[in-house]
């Protein structure tokens, strides 16, 4: 049964990489021809893409008996869920079709690092030491993923937005073109904001479930160890963003900046701190 599921693995993997390629591909064609049945086709493989996905992590799963989360791999696989899983939401509760064009490269291109930089030998299932055998852990890393996710898919928001708002100062918005079909500035302002404050709460339990397990496993709340500013430092620019939404009423090209340049935090945060500085959340050899 283990081999079986050894060797379903990989399939899994690259039917989720193709998903995610296509999906893409097929957005892209969606704001080109303005389709919809192009466009809910992407959709439909978007969907069987988060399929495959979640299938690799649970056999994955079922193989070290554990959550799939002690690992670059493992946690990239998760990343890339919890961005299909945040821009399915939005799609279907705000009906942004025309944000996939944007949010789903992403996966795309991070399950392309797992192929392009990562060894083969750092994808196979290993044990676990005991400090990161902990519930808390398990929480950790979930509520991380869904505030990845959710920054992720504000980013793709804010690039929209600042898009579309410089093609109207530029005066080169054509009837029927594609950035036309882009969602007005407004909506994609206020849908980021509410990304955000979902993201941020999310990345707020990160921290505090991150603290309380690492007096758990370490006897400190808090080393400042790299992973730990640089979510700190994260969490500070999003509250910060949040703060001027609140007091100072800033929108528009502003909030637009503030997604992208939270976004690069995030992504700092994992590969930058990961794969550049030692730490104890360091995938580094």
């Amino acid at each position: 049964m283990n081999i079986f599921l050894q060797n379903l693995e990989l399939p899994l993997f690259y039917f989720t990489l193709i998903a995610y390629l296509l999906s893409m591909l097929a957005y892209w064609l969606f704001m080109a021809v303005k389709n919809e049945k192009i466009g809910k086709s992407a959709t439909c493989i978007t969907i069987l893409g988060m399929i495959a996905n979640a299938s690799a992590l649970a056999v994955r799963m079922i193989i070290t008996h554990r959550a799939p989360f002690a690992n670059s791999y493992e946690f990239i696989l998760t990343f890339t869920l919890g961005i299909a899983a945040v821009y399915l939401f939005i799609e279907f509760r705000y009906h942004l079709r025309a944000l996939g064009s944007f949010a789903m490269p992403i996966p795309f291109f991070l399950l392309i690092f797992i192929v392009m930089a990562l060894d083969s030998k750092d994808r196979v299932a290993q044990g676990i030491t005991p400090a990161l055998k902990s519930h808390w852990l398990e929480f950790h890393v979930l509520t991380a993923i869904l505030s990845y996710g959710a920054f992720a898919i504000s980013f793709a928001l804010g690039i929209m937005y600042l898009l579309r708002v410089y093609a109207e100062n530029k005066g080169t918005v054509k009837a029927g073109g594609i950035i036309a079909r882009f969602p007005a500035p407004d909506s994609l302002d206020g849908t980021s904001y509410k990304v955000i404050r979902f993201g941020f709460f999310m990345l707020t339990l990160t921290i505090i479930s991150g603290s309380i397990w690492a007096n758990y496993t370490w006897g400190s709340y808090w080393s400042w160890d790299p992973k730990e500013t640089w979510s700190l430092i994260t969490w500070i620019i999003y509250a910060g963003f949040l703060h001027a939404r609140l007091m100072l009423g800033w929108k528009g090209k502003r909030a637009a900046w503030m997604a992208v340049i939270g976004f690069a935090a995030v992504l700092f945060t994992y590969f930058g701190v990961n794969y550049l500085l030692s730490g104890l959340h360091s995938y580094a050899s």
